[in-house]
């Protein structure tokens, strides 16, 4: 029983895993992917008329009706795959652990009930395991649902986070720099050193 418990333990951590490297992936490329053909809308159309028709509004309704879609109408096509691999990956861990429960529950409802016509197919489990493996399937199949609620609703959110970004200047005229400077204390007439900040644009 050991054995198979640390079996089940390392697939369900591989889809942890999984699905946190998703999450990684979804926001920590989603500024590097904003440089893609964003100048060449600026060029062509003022940035008033590009935030009217790119609504984050309708962005967000088209996440929240199909999952991926709030990301092709913010060009973002990269992004569908990864919510879809998510999206399987937490599928067949809820189905996985689905079943297992329902194999050691029946499997427990059989062994505690009176009728001796009843066997289970796990002899060499005691009572206490059967409930300890059905509690611990019910448990991951739990957070199944909770994963996929989540990444449904962090579709919503990005697709919304990346229509309000879709007009940010990210041209070479945006700067920032910070230089060592002198600072007058207007009171003693004293200079002292500090940190400038200037912000071109």
């Amino acid at each position: 029983m050991l054995k198979l418990m640390n079996r089940q333990y390392f697939k369900i951590r591989l889809f942890q895993f999984f699905i946190g490297i998703t999450f990684l992936f979804l926001y920590t490329f989603s500024s590097f992917a904003q440089l893609t053909d964003t100048s060449k809308t600026f060029s062509q159309k003022p940035s008033s008329e590009i935030q009217k028709s790119h609504s984050p509004k309708r962005a967000a309704l088209f996440s929240a009706a199909l999952p991926g879609l709030g990301q092709v109408y913010n060009k973002k096509y990269w992004k569908v795959p990864i919510i879809y691999v998510g999206f399987g990956a937490l599928a067949y861990s809820f189905q996985f652990n689905q079943s297992g429960y329902v194999k050691y529950r029946t499997a427990y409802k059989y062994r505690i009930d009176t009728d001796p016509l009843t066997i289970d197919d796990y002899p060499k489990y005691s009572n206490a395991d059967l409930e300890m493996l059905q509690k611990y399937y019910h448990r991951y199949r739990d957070l199944s649902v909770i994963g996929i609620a989540a990444l449904y609703l962090l579709n919503i959110v990005d697709a919304s986070v990346d229509a309000h970004m879709f007009t940010f200047d990210v041209s070479d005229n945006l700067t920032l720099q910070l230089h060592p400077t002198l600072i007058n204390t207007a009171n003693v007439n004293h200079y002292t050193t500090g940190i400038g900040l200037n912000i071109k644009f």
